[in-house]
């Protein structure tokens, strides 16, 4: 366990450290932030309402449902359980983070962004047609891209992130599966 985590902390070295560029300074403080989503997530329910009309209001609620048990997951059952402190308030590292945002005062594993992000990522391309093959590798990308961010940003380790993206996908499947169990009427 000793090496994972040393390999885990080797790498958030690489990717906070030298991995920094000016100009990924200036977007991934922004690209991370959840609230930098919301445009997009109110178009994408204006859309569903729009096309699908009350069907879009059951799918709402299971992205709902979704986010609220992978984040409730991620913050309030797994940090707690494991107690792992933040790169930037690790005593050991905190003077060599590169910190581009807030520290923050909570724990670190697993990442609640990366969860939350790749659950929606796995639950949009398991229900919306138009995200099945291909096109679903954007939707990957994107949350990739989100996880890798709380990486350069200095409040996350590799590790969190990736386990994040595991309880996301963890928490996606069943809510899809749940949904896709709806009469068809009630389904995009």
């Amino acid at each position: 366990m000793s090496e994972l985590l040393q390999l885990d902390q080797q790498l958030f070295e690489l990717i906070n450290g030298s991995g920094h560029t000016a100009w990924l300074d200036a977007i991934m403080p922004w690209w991370r932030e959840k609230t930098s989503w919301i445009p997009l997530y109110v178009l994408l329910a204006g859309y569903l309402v729009w096309r699908y009309r009350l069907r879009a209001v059951y799918y709402l609620i299971a992205v709902g449902l979704l986010i609220a048990l992978a984040d409730t997951l991620s913050s309030q059952v797994v940090k707690p359980l494991v107690e792992r402190p933040r790169p930037c308030n690790d005593p050991a590292l905190k003077d060599e983070v590169q910190l581009l945002v807030s520290c923050g005062v909570g724990y670190s594993f697993t990442s609640s962004h990366a969860t939350n992000h790749f659950a929606l990522a796995n639950f949009f391309s398991l229900t919306l047609p138009f995200f099945a093959g291909w096109r679903g590798l954007f939707l990957f990308l994107w949350a990739g891209s989100i996880a890798y961010g709380q990486v350069y940003v200095g409040v996350h380790y590799p590790l969190d992130v990736l386990a994040g993206a595991l309880l996301g996908t963890a928490c996606a499947i069943p809510v899809a599966g749940l949904y896709r169990r709806l009469p068809a009427a009630y389904q995009l």
